[in-house]
């Protein structure tokens, strides 16, 4: 099944505009998003070839099974309820059974938690993007042993740079080049976490493992030492540092090598440190549930154009965007908790005019 078979057979029943064009949110750059339904012909729906989604390369083309849009509509799913109230002048072609699906058929105490819920954590994303933007993070990577520190009188001090400035003493004799990690040998120190012992083997013959094995390694090595030998020093590892850094190590090269290089870019000529695009939805999307629970309807159209693509361009402070995402959802909270609508979507209702729908398609 494909996009041209549903429309070579006639089985489109709904098609219209979406995306920014349906919002009132439209650039000269904007692409036209079209979001559909359709039906299977009988055989296919009575068989095994049930599809439920049909979209094209891009996805900027997508039409649902009538079938698959009333389980996406009882389970609120904003992307599905906006098709729903899609604008007038945005519909392309409506049949007349659709308008036997009604938004406020399917509205519920649901939307706050896939409307708001999801708003959220588009928030979160957009604080870690801004931590990234802020915090790069050097494509060399560090190994454990910059999470090592050698104690020294009252502080410490990072263990390379203890290595390479380690003077003779103790009956210690090296080089101009300092000490060598490989020479080292760390025995645990009881009863502490994190805490060695450093020996030291110029000759190489006790089999002192090192203090790492490898610049791949994820801990410190511990070696077997002879009891007479005397330690040199006393090392900090910080393992939990270290862990940390190895997750946003990660994190952040997966997003640069991910990230749609224009739409970074163009955040970075704003230079307000947020996906600017992402967070003018977030408050959309934020504004549409606190309509929801204000009037017990959905709106598609903004009634603030400008000010959202405001926020769009970058006019806008991180710290502002924020603090109005957080005032939005104080107020979705208020109103929700003095909402009439059901907490479920009735199931068996809207199923029974899924059933009407089919028959009078399969007549």
């Amino acid at each position: 099944m494909t996009i041209q078979t549903i429309k070579s057979q006639h089985l489109i029943l709904f098609e219209a505009i979406s995306g920014s064009r349906s919002f009132g949110l439209a650039t000269e750059n904007s692409d036209t998003d079209i979001r559909g339904v359709y039906y299977l012909p009988k055989e296919e729906f009575y068989g095994l070839n049930y599809t439920p989604q049909i979209s094209n390369e891009t996805n900027d083309i997508t039409y649902f099974e009538i079938g698959r849009l009333v389980e996406l509509l009882q389970k609120n799913n904003p992307n599905i309820l906006e098709i729903l109230a899609s604008p007038e002048d945005c519909i392309l072609r409506k049949n007349p059974l659709m308008g036997l699906l009604k938004p406020e058929d399917f509205l519920s105490k649901l939307c706050k938690d896939t409307f708001a819920g999801y708003a959220v954590s588009q928030i979160k994303k957009a604080k870690g993007l801004n931590k990234k933007i802020l915090n790069p993070i050097d494509k060399e990577r560090k190994s454990i042993l910059d999470f090592c520190y050698v104690l020294q009188n009252h502080g410490s001090v990072p263990l390379k740079k203890w290595l390479s400035e380690f003077p003779s003493a103790g009956g210690v004799s090296v080089g101009r080049g300092g000490l060598s990690q490989e020479k080292c040998g760390l025995v645990s120190v009881d009863n502490t976490k994190g805490m060695f012992a450093v020996f030291y083997d110029e000759s190489g013959n006790l089999g002192y493992k090192g203090i790492i094995q490898n610049e791949e390694a994820n801990q410190v090595s511990v070696s077997s030492v002879p009891k007479e030998e005397k330690s040199i020093a006393y090392l900090f590892c910080n393992l939990d540092a270290y862990s940390t850094y190895c997750k946003d190590y990660r994190e952040y090269w997966k997003w640069v090598l991910e990230r749609n290089e224009d739409r970074y870019n163009v955040n970075q000529q704003h230079g307000q440190n947020y996906d600017s695009k992402n967070m003018m939805h977030t408050i959309r999307l934020l504004q549409s549930c606190e309509h929801i629970f204000k009037t017990g309807s959905l709106q598609i159209r903004v009634d603030n154009r400008d000010e959202l693509l405001d926020i769009k361009a970058g006019n806008w402070s991180y710290e502002a965007v924020m603090k109005k995402a957080e005032d939005l959802i104080q107020s979705i909270e208020h109103y929700y908790s003095i909402s009439t609508l059901p907490d479920y979507p009735d199931l068996k209702r809207t199923e029974k005019i899924l059933v009407k729908i089919r028959e009078e398609l399969y007549h």
